[in-house]
C-alpha cells in the first residue's frame, strides 16, 4: 500500500464535524490521515476534523515524515487532539499489544465523540487484528466492535467507490467477512442473505430509485444445476425470489456465476458500459478481489447499519512501508471525501 497520495478531499462547509480514529501507531495510519488533509480542500475542511490518539507520537511522526517524503503533511500543531498518550514505545511495522490497546481505545473513544453528537460521521485508520488479540481484544475487525458499541447493530461491510472516468459508483457489500473459507457455508442462510440484501438496498437508495442489484452465487458457475454444489439450488435462489418478491422496488439478479459476474462492474469502471447499482459477495474474498482490481486507491470501507456513518480506507496497517513516507492516501482521503458526501 505504498506509493503517492493523490485524490484530494472536497471542501464541504455545511457538513457535520468527522471524528478520526488513527489506527494502529506503528502502520501507515497517521501518515494517511497527515497527507490527506494535506491536500488544498482538506486544509479547508469546516469544521476541520477531531483526530483521536496520543498527540506526543503524532507529533514525532510528523516531524520523522517531513524528513522522508516530499509530500505536503498537515502540522498536527492545527488540529485538535482528544490526547490519549501511549504509554511505550512505538516501533514502525513492529506489531505489539500496546499498539492494539492503543487502536482499541482510539476507536472507542471516536465512537463516543460521535454518539455524543460531537461529530457527526467516524473515519478510521486501519488496525492490525493480531496486536488487538494480544492486547485481549477478541474482535474479528473494526466493524464488529462498531457494531457492539452500538448496542449490537447488525453492521454490514460494504465497499464504494466512484469511477474516475464518470459518475458510476462501485458498491459491494459483504455476507460474511473475516471468518475462515471452510465456516462460509455453515455461516451463510436465508436470513442472512434477505438482511444483507437490505442493507446494499438501503445504502444503494441513495443513488438509484429502482436500484439494480446483483448476487455472487457460491459456488464455481453458481453450483451448475447442483452439480457442483447444492447451496444456490437449494436455498439461495428461493431466498432470491423471495427477497424479490418483498421488495418490488428493487431489481434483483443471481445467483450469478462468482467468475462473471463483475464483468459488468469493470465495463462500468472503464465508462464502457452499465453495471449494477450494488454487489453482494457471499465472503470476503470473493467481494475485495474485484473491488481492489478496479479501484485500490479509490475503494472505501464503509460500515452501513450503524447510527451513524463508518468509513475507512480499503487497506491495511501497511507495516512493511510504515515511517518510510511512501504510503499513498489516495484511499484516506476517499473515505474522508465519502463519510463528508454519505454521512
Amino acid at each position: 500500500m505504498a506509493h503517492a497520495s493523490g485524490s484530494q478531499v472536497p471542501s464541504n462547509s455545511s457538513a457535520g464535524r468527522l471524528a478520526i480514529a488513527l489506527g494502529d501507531p506503528a502502520g501507515i495510519g497517521a501518515e494517511v490521515t497527515l497527507k490527506a488533509l494535506a491536500l488544498p480542500a482538506g486544509l479547508a475542511l469546516d469544521p476541520p476534523p477531531l483526530l483521536v490518539g496520543c498527540r506526543r507520537w503524532l507529533e514525532a511522526s510528523y516531524a520523522a515524515l517531513r524528513e522522508g517524503s516530499q509530500e505536503p503533511l498537515r502540522d498536527p500543531a492545527s488540529l485538535e487532539i482528544v490526547d490519549q498518550p501511549l504509554t511505550s514505545t512505538v516501533t514502525p511495522g513492529e506489531r505489539t499489544a500496546a499498539c492494539g490497546g492503543a487502536s482499541f481505545a482510539w476507536l472507542t473513544s471516536a465512537v463516543e465523540l460521535v454518539q455524543s453528537g460531537r461529530c457527526q460521521s467516524l473515519v478510521t485508520a486501519p488496525i492490525a487484528k493480531a496486536s488487538w488479540q494480544a492486547a485481549g481484544h477478541a474482535y474479528p475487525g473494526q466493524t464488529e466492535r462498531l457494531a457492539e458499541l452500538c448496542g449490537g447493530a447488525p453492521a454490514s461491510m460494504l465497499f464504494t467507490a466512484r469511477s474516475p472516468l464518470g459518475s458510476w459508483r462501485l458498491n459491494t457489500l459483504l455476507a460474511t467477512t473475516h471468518i475462515p473459507l471452510e465456516a462460509v457455508p455453515g455461516a451463510l442462510t436465508p436470513a442472512l442473505i434477505s438482511t444483507k440484501l437490505d442493507a446494499l438496498l438501503q445504502f444503494c437508495q441513495r443513488f438509484s430509485q429502482r436500484p439494480r442489484l446483483v448476487v455472487a452465487g457460491l459456488n464455481p458457475h453458481a453450483g451448475e444445476a447442483g452439480l457442483l454444489g447444492r447451496q444456490e439450488q437449494d436455498w439461495l435462489e428461493p431466498c432470491l425470489r423471495s427477497w424479490q418478491a418483498r421488495h418490488p422496488e428493487a431489481q434483483l439478479e443471481g445467483p450469478l456465476p462468482p467468475d462473471s459476474c463483475w464483468l459488468s462492474a469493470a465495463a462500468a469502471w472503464q465508462n464502457q458500459g452499465e453495471g449494477a447499482d450494488g454487489y453482494l459477495a457471499l465472503y470476503h474474498d470473493q467481494g475485495l478481489i474485484p473491488v481492489k482490481l478496479l479501484a485500490f486507491d479509490a475503494a472505501v470501507n464503509t460500515t452501513v447499519g450503524l447510527p451513524f456513518l463508518r468509513t475507512s480506507p480499503d487497506h491495511g496497517t501497511g507495516f512493511a512501508i510504515a515511517g518510510q513516507g511512501i504510503a499513498r492516501a489516495t484511499s484516506m482521503a476517499a473515505a474522508i471525501e465519502t463519510a463528508l458526501a454519505l454521512g
